[in-house]
């Protein structure tokens, strides 16, 4: 049985300051970081509302530990998206989120934006989490080192956050925790000015959590402390000496995990399953078939008129042209995720469901993050060259399309 030692810290640095409220939640067994956007009151309001959603809680009901917490991300995601469309000031607020629920023997994550969570076990700082941002994406598409990613002017756009839409996927997984674990909840103010070198560092010389959590903070604060700067730590205890070594076990999200030994053990228990008897074939089925008459009645043929087949020809042919037509022209749009998206074709939808488009490229940016100028150039699906619509693409990726 696993509890948890915790200490929490922040600061509120005053520069560069997007007057959001970075909070954090400390209460057993729910831990979070919440970095809110949007201008001073409305960042208070998104990280607020994130923070007392979870204050209740898992839902009870079916399901596992991840899927209930990521519906409580969901359900936090969209009380956030009511306020900010009821109040033309909160427009576009939001808010990261980076919550941990910690079980009996394991640790259950689940993430929206670029606050990270790290454990560091046996001194090594492992990165439990993955950035909804830009240049992450960048990186992950091959766009983009990871040293460029660090120096990159975009840096600070995250694609994924609570409130800008009505729907949010939160990535969840589980962990099995282990005695001495020790688990930091981090905003991005304390990434963006310490590397995770010295973060583990400076973790591994603090003779606490507390003295860590300071120490933390500090540095990020000393090396040029340009956002708020959130710090949650936590240490797991094993009080039972009870599956202390067990491997990690990643599950997916509404997954029951079991253990394999418990699997074999009710397989052995089990009395071995008795043969299904032959089931025995109704009275009808055994009966003898009435013989089949030796000439069936000859069948009446259906004449097609001459105007419905001229009709048929015509459509056939203009489908067609539509779709060597569709061939050769791209427009950009929103994707089924919120994200700018590349297609090829025509924004057409014939009946029956049949699209005259197809998905070419799916960028990093998140329509939250376009000014409404930018939000018409992208929804108005003018029809462009490829290399038009790769360049309009690239400019809102870079961060440089102005209008």
């Amino acid at each position: 049985m696993l509890r948890v030692a915790e200490h929490a810290e922040r600061t509120d640095t005053g520069r560069q300051r997007r007057a959001n409220e970075d909070a954090f939640l400390a209460r057993a067994p729910l831990f979070a970081v919440a970095d809110g956007m949007g201008g001073a009151q409305a960042g208070e309001v998104a990280s607020r509302t994130a923070v007392e959603t979870l204050a209740a809680g898992l839902p009870a009901g079916p399901g596992g530990v991840e899927e209930r917490l990521a519906e409580v991300v969901r359900t936090a995601n969209l009380r956030i998206h009511e306020l900010s469309v009821a109040d033309d000031e909160r427009a576009g607020m939001g808010t990261t989120l980076t919550v941990a629920h910690v079980g009996p023997h394991e640790l259950t994550i689940a993430h929206v934006g670029d606050s990270r969570a790290y454990r560091r076990r046996d001194g090594v700082l492992e990165r439990l989490t993955t950035d909804h941002s830009l240049v992450e994406e960048l990186v992950r598409q091959g766009r983009l080192s990871p040293e460029e990613a660090e120096e990159h002017p975009q840096r600070s756009i995250i694609t994924r956050a609570l409130g800008p839409e009505a729907h949010v996927v939160p990535d969840a997984h589980t962990l099995a925790g282990r005695d001495g674990d020790v688990l930091l909840l981090c905003s991005d103010g304390l990434t963006s000015m310490l590397p995770e070198a010295r973060i583990n560092e400076l973790l591994g010389a603090a003779p606490d959590l507390r003295q860590a959590a300071r120490d933390l903070v500090d540095a990020a604060n000393a090396a040029g402390g340009r956002d708020n700067i959130t710090v949650v730590l936590l240490r797991l205890e094993d009080l039972e000496g009870a599956g202390g070594d067990a491997p990690d076990e990643a599950t997916r999200v509404g997954a029951a995990a079991l253990r394999v030994e418990d699997v074999q053990r009710a397989m052995a228990q089990a009395p071995p399953p008795e043969p299904a008897p032959e089931p025995e074939a109704p009275a009808a089925a055994r009966a003898p078939l009435p013989p089949r008459s030796a000439d069936p009645p000859p069948r009446r043929r259906r004449r097609i008129p001459a105007g419905a087949i001229v009709a048929l020809v015509v459509t056939l042919m203009v489908l067609a042209s539509l779709f060597i037509a569709s061939r050769a022209v791209y427009f950009v749009g929103v994707g089924d995720d919120g994200f700018v998206t590349l297609y090829r074709g025509v924004p057409w939808e014939l009946p029956g469901n049949v699209d005259l488009y197809e998905e070419v490229y799916a960028s990093g940016v998140s329509t939250a993050q376009l000014t409404p100028r930018q939000r018409i150039t992208v929804t108005e699906h003018e029809l462009r060259s490829r290399e038009d619509a790769d360049d309009l693409v690239r400019q809102l990726e870079l961060g440089r399309l102005t209008q």
